[in-house]
């Protein structure tokens, strides 16, 4: 798809969002509706044209040219450090990017926890800043993440929830509903390492993938789940005095 394409389509958009129809643009311009709809239908504008039909609803061409850009840009897979030290440096903040990752609106944040509305706009007006959502009318929230989508490896995020929240994650008997914990040992191989790893990629990307599609799904009918998958070489303590 060309660019000038791409700027139609937006402009499509851009008319949609401010209400406007083919018939107020033909009104506009003293033109046929029927004109209007065929230059839409084969995307053939001049660029004066353009410009009429963006001073209507008072737009500038640059501004299309701008949603354009930021509605084709690569969706994050991550985050800079600076940019994760800022969220962990704000708990306020971080609690809002947990839950804004996945998928609550502003309207359940505030039913939720006891933060009035524009403290949570202004983080909300943070995230928008830091590419990881676009905040649109009426607050609403489009995330702009991908589905691959993770914390820093052994980052600031990262660090604060093994620091902050191991004890009190694993302070349970894993025996209740919706719990469970496998603990597995044996001895593998480097190539093993390497398979059992690439597996636990794959069912993290499962999980992911569910998230996406409960998302669907009516809040009151979804919890907030935590997986922890971890491997390591390990040896228990405990028996390190029976080591020569």
């Amino acid at each position: 798809m060309t660019q000038t394409v791409q700027l139609i389509d937006e402009l499509k958009k851009a008319l949609k969002a401010h209400g406007r129809t083919y018939a107020d643009i033909a009104k506009y311009l003293d033109l046929s509706e029927a004109s209007i709809k065929r230059s839409f239908s084969q995307r053939n504008f001049t660029l004066q044209r353009l410009d009429q039909i963006c001073q209507m609803i008072d737009i500038e061409i640059s501004d299309l040219v701008q949603q354009l850009n930021e509605n084709t840009a690569t969706p994050l897979s991550g985050l800079t450090l600076e940019q994760e030290q800022e969220i962990v440096g704000d708990l306020e903040l971080l609690l809002i990017t947990v839950c804004i990752l996945n998928r609550w609106t502003l309207v359940q944040l505030m039913e939720r926890f006891d933060i009035p509305e524009v403290r949570c706009i202004k983080h909300l007006t943070r995230l928008d800043r830091l590419k990881v959502i676009e905040l649109l009318p009426r607050n609403r929230v489009k995330l702009r993440v991908a589905s691959n989508f993770k914390w820093r490896e052994n980052g600031p995020i990262q660090q604060f929830f093994l620091e902050k929240l191991q004890q009190a994650f694993f302070n349970s008997r894993f025996d209740r509903r919706h719990e469970r914990l496998i603990v597995i040992n044996g001895m593998l191989a480097d190539s093993s390492h390497a398979v059992f790893q690439r597996k636990m990629e794959q069912l993290a990307r499962a999980f992911d993938e569910l998230s996406a599609v409960d998302a669907a799904l009516p809040f009151d009918d979804r919890d907030g789940t935590t997986v922890v998958l971890a491997m390591r070489p390990w040896r228990y303590g405990l028996f390190h005095q029976f080591e020569k």
